[in-house]
């Protein structure tokens, strides 16, 4: 996992806790803070620091790697983002993938194709987000902005301040998901109550992450408190 800063790495290791078998070993692709501004973000998903990144993960034998990063994938549009993806595979010589396009694969697993998204950031960068996924033929039928300046502040939200974001939002009839999009943001421990708060699907960035990464690795196990997206197939 490259990650940005330090925010909600540890969602990481308590996603190896509910993952037997797995390992999602975190390396820091930059140590200053991440701001959610659209051209702070560009610099953070530049193509040196993810090279550079993907050059010490390399060292740790991994089956693949992830950008562990959402805004700093999706602000560079729908072929950068894959752009960016094929610089570290590139350089890792395995599979690779960010948590924009895991968030698009975990949709297409669920099949859906209309989401409302619960985003921390401001609007100037959300829409960033929403053009990747109508690019990707997803539905944004709504989208709350809680307007958290920087990653590091969005990992000091309590779980609760958490839940009412996600809860908060509006979800119009033939919603199919929630799409929670930071990777600051602590969500694991709490996929279960979310589900259970707006009633469907909820596809948060780390947990995403996590199971495009395995995938990619050629994982295919499950988990029963990971919500929809890591459940028992059947």
């Amino acid at each position: 996992m490259l990650y940005p800063g330090h925010s909600a790495e540890d969602d990481y290791a308590e996603l190896e806790v509910r993952l037997p078998g797995a390992t999602l070993p975190v390396v820091h692709t930059w140590e200053g803070p991440t701001e959610h501004d659209v051209t702070a973000l560009r610099a953070l998903g530049a193509e040196d620091l993810l090279r550079a990144a993907t050059r010490r993960a390399r060292e740790l034998r991994p089956d693949a790697v992830m950008w562990a990063c959402t805004s700093g994938s999706f602000v560079f549009g729908p072929d950068g983002v894959r752009e960016q993806a094929g610089w570290i595979a590139d350089e890792a010589g395995v599979p690779a993938s960010s948590t924009s396009l895991a968030l698009l694969a975990g949709l297409e697993h669920l099949a859906a194709r209309r989401v409302a998204v619960a985003a921390t950031y401001p609007a100037a960068v959300t829409e960033h987000l929403v053009a990747l996924m109508a690019a990707s033929g997803i539905e944004v039928t709504a989208v709350t902005h809680a307007d958290v300046p920087s990653g590091e502040e969005a990992g000091r939200l309590a779980p609760d301040d958490v839940v009412r974001m996600v809860a908060g939002v509006d979800r119009p009839r033939g919603t199919q998901a929630v799409v929670v999009p930071d990777t600051a943001l602590r969500t694991t421990a709490l996929l279960e109550r979310l589900e259970a708060e707006v009633g469907m699907p909820v596809v948060t960035a780390n947990q995403a992450t996590a199971w495009h990464g395995l995938r990619l690795a050629g994982w295919s196990g499950s988990a029963n408190d990971l919500g929809t997206l890591f459940a028992p197939a059947g």
